[in-house]
């Protein structure tokens, strides 16, 4: 058994934010064990997509 490991973990979490409304995002955490009891976490990055929202008054043709 190993003393010291680091462990990647990947779950889904639901973000809400006032321009892009409810989003579901990928959120990945690494973790540092030290005999099976987490320590530290070492870094958590989020998969979000920052685009430009379409607006339907941009889409619309003024003849």
């Amino acid at each position: 058994m190993k003393f010291i490991y680091v462990k990647r973990q990947s779950s889904t979490k639901e973000l809400y934010r006032t321009r892009t409304s409810l989003k579901n995002l990928k959120v990945t955490s690494i973790t540092k064990y030290f005999l099976g009891i987490p320590i530290k976490k070492v870094h958590t990055y989020r998969q979000i997509y920052y685009g430009r929202k379409n607006n339907a008054i941009e889409k619309m043709l003024f003849i």
